[in-house]
């Protein structure tokens, strides 16, 4: 299968950073930081709580709200994989940035660790709609582990 370079989709991305991801992560930081100015562990876990619950989910609605038409399609699809693995990656992120790194650098750390994540999502993002699933075996597990258990709780 031969992959071919996409502009458009690169300066998307480029936008992305420039305009949504890296502005809205410089405030989020900041906002995080006046909130719970405090860098020991209980006020780290709850900036990456936050982070979460609401910072995550939005970006990643966002970033894949490219076209208007497939919004819902591709939030049925992409999101519930994409926010579980999610989980297990931005937590580790967060503990170091909030814990260890200055404020004023946390934006700067955060893009290192969003490079590698936007390399990921990417990879979501790029997914054929009626093709190849957009999960892999692990998040699949994951999907199937937690749908029999909601089964399990509503038969109780």
């Amino acid at each position: 299968m031969e992959q071919r370079y996409e502009l458009v989709r690169t300066l998307r991305m480029g936008g992305y950073g420039m305009v949504i991801l890296g502005p809205s992560l410089h405030y989020w930081y900041n906002l995080m930081s006046a909130v719970f100015p405090k860098r020991d562990v209980l006020s780290t876990l709850k900036k990456i709580g936050l982070g979460q619950a609401v910072y995550g989910p939005s970006m990643t609605v966002v970033f894949f709200c490219e076209n208007v038409g497939e919004i819902v399609a591709r939030l049925r699809r992409d999101l519930v994989p994409t926010m579980m693995n999610g989980v297990m990656y931005w937590p580790v992120c967060d503990f170091v940035t909030f814990k260890f790194i200055p404020v004023h650098l946390q934006p700067l750390v955060v893009n290192s660790f969003s490079y590698l994540w936007t390399i990921y999502m990417t990879y979501m993002a790029s997914l054929d709609k009626a093709g190849r699933p957009a999960v892999d075996a692990v998040s699949y597990n994951r999907v199937q582990i937690i749908k029999s258990y909601i089964a399990d709780t509503d038969n109780h």
